[in-house]
Parts: C-alpha cells; sequence; structure tokens
C-alpha cells in the first residue's frame, strides 16, 4: 500500500509539473502571486492608509486623531507660510543635491570608465561604492565633526582667509551630496563603458572638438542614466530628516515637520507626509519620458 500511495504521489507530481510547463503564464502568476501580494498589503496598504489618514482631524483639547472626514490639513498646508516654504525647500534641497551629484558624477565616472587602465577600472568603482558600505549615522557624524567649529574644513580653509559652513542648510547640502553620490556614480559609469569607441572616433574625424563631442554625441546617450541616477538622489534627499537634524542647524525640511507632528497631530503628519510621495510620482512621470526607468 505504501508503495502504491507513493507511485501515485510521484504521478500526481510529475503531471501538475507537466501542466506548469505547458502553461508559463501559469507558473509566473504563482511565482509572483506571494511578492505581489506582500507588496500590496504592506506597502501600498499603508501608502493607502497614509492618504486616507490625512483627511482625518484632530481634537485640539486631547490631540485624539478624529475619524471624520475633512480637507483641512491640506487647505492648512498650502496656505500657511512655514509649510510653503519648507516644502519648497525640500524640494530645492533635493535639486540641488541632484545637480551637485551629476556634476561631481560624471567626470568621476568618465574616468573610471573612459580613462582608467581596465585592470583598475573595478578596483575603482568598487573604491566609490565602499562608503555605502558603512553606516548612515557614523557618515552623517563625521560630517558633522569635518563641518564643525574648528573642525577639518576650518583647519583647510584657515590659509586661505575662510572659514567652513558650519552647520545649516549649506551643510546638509554638502552632506547630502556625499551620501548619495555613488547612486549617480554608478549608473553614468555604466553608460559611458558601454559607449562605443568608433562613434567619439568618428566625432573626432569630423573635427569636432571635445566639447562639441560632450554635447552631441556622449550627452544624449549618458542622459537616460544620469535621469536614471536622479531617481535615488532626489527621492532620497526629499525623504530625509536625520540628516538635516544632525548637521543642519535650525534648518527643516518635510521630514522633520511630519517627525515633529507625529505624535501631536497625526493627520498633519500624515498630510506631509503625502507631499514628497507625490512630488516623487511626479518627478518619476517626468523621468520617464527621458528613458530613466529602462536604465535602473
Amino acid at each position: 500500500m505504501a508503495v502504491a500511495s507513493e507511485a501515485v504521489g510521484r504521478g500526481t507530481v510529475r503531471r501538475l509539473a507537466g501542466a506548469l510547463h505547458r502553461r508559463p503564464r501559469l507558473r509566473l502568476s504563482l511565482l509572483l502571486t506571494a511578492p505581489l501580494l506582500w507588496l500590496a498589503v504592506l506597502y501600498l496598504g499603508s501608502l493607502a492608509v497614509l492618504f486616507v489618514s490625512a483627511f482625518w482631524t484632530t481634537n485640539s483639547f486631547t490631540s485624539e486623531v478624529v475619524k471624520v472626514w475633512s480637507t483641512d490639513n491640506f487647505r492648512e498646508l498650502f496656505t500657511t507660510p512655514v509649510f510653503r516654504q519648507v516644502i519648497l525647500r525640500s524640494v530645492g534641497v533635493a535639486l540641488a543635491v541632484t545637480v551637485l551629484c551629476a556634476v561631481i558624477a560624471f567626470p568621476l565616472a568618465f574616468y573610471t570608465a573612459r580613462v582608467a587602465k581596465p585592470r583598475w577600472r573595478p578596483l575603482l568603482v568598487v573604491a566609490i561604492l565602499t562608503p555605502l558600505w558603512a553606516s548612515y549615522l557614523v557618515k552623517v557624524y563625521a560630517w558633522r565633526l569635518i563641518l564643525s567649529e574648528g573642525g577639518l574644513a576650518d583647519w583647510m580653509l584657515k590659509p586661505f582667509g575662510l572659514s567652513g559652513p558650519g552647520f545649516g542648510l549649506p551643510a546638509a547640502v554638502l552632506t547630502l551630496t556625499y551620501l548619495w553620490l555613488p547612486y549617480m556614480v554608478l549608473p553614468i559609469h555604466t553608460a559611458l563603458e558601454q559607449l562605443p569607441a568608433n562613434l567619439l572616433d568618428a566625432s573626432a574625424d569630423l573635427g569636432a572638438r571635445a566639447w562639441r563631442t560632450f554635447r552631441s554625441v556622449v550627452l544624449p546617450m549618458v542622459l537616460p542614466s544620469v535621469a536614471a541616477g536622479s531617481i535615488f538622489t532626489f527621492s532620497l534627499s526629499l525623504g530625509d530628516y536625520i540628516t538635516v537634524q544632525i548637521v543642519g542647524g535650525k534648518t527643516q525640511l518635510i521630514g522633520n515637520l511630519v517627525y515633529s507632528n507625529i505624535e501631536l497631530n497625526l493627520p498633519m503628519a500624515a498630510a506631509l507626509g503625502t507631499v514628497p510621495v507625490v512630488v516623487i510620482v511626479l518627478y518619476l512621470l517626468a523621468m520617464r519620458r527621458t528613458g530613466a526607468l529602462s536604465s535602473l
């Protein structure tokens, strides 16, 4: 009996395997069901709860959440000057960090992909990515020591009669640029490494100077990768609040307001939290036109 039942079980497994082999779409659906369900329940579900709670209110006396539908939180966001300034400042910081990362990453990636000897290129890429292996807080506090009064920045600039930026908005932009720079270097390096050398030779043969070759040949082919890297630098900078809290002095961004309101006014914190989500979605739609999403 045991042998017969084992044979029946093996036959059932074979029939099931054969059915899945003949139906690749069914096999793919079964493989993706669990991760998609996890994504829908935990990620999209939490975003839905965030969006819904943004329309609730808070009892001004007890600070308890009142589940009554209202648009007061969003009206306050766009009518209160402080909130408007913080939102604009947050977007401006994210854009500034993205531009700085692109400006620094392009020559760095060009050297690692086109100038350095082939045997050194993997080591250089590893060296660029090495800061990502260190703790986020360790790197931020290291920059706090560098930018503090009498720190390394002051010591290096003192011979020129200058001083470091100290703590504030410039320090936050500088630290965020350092934190997210590898995310910009890597896609640009990959794009430049895949750039056909005969295109550069053909441009030179046709009499194009270095700037014209960069503008007409290199930049159009690498631009999707720059846009792909900007998705990381922009979104990570827009949602950051720890760096600003450590080196930003009195500067406040959206993340700081969310953190400060989450205990006293949860619906307002949720309304503030929806702002970067909407901004990032709009940014992704804009970058989609450049082909950045296919370069990720």
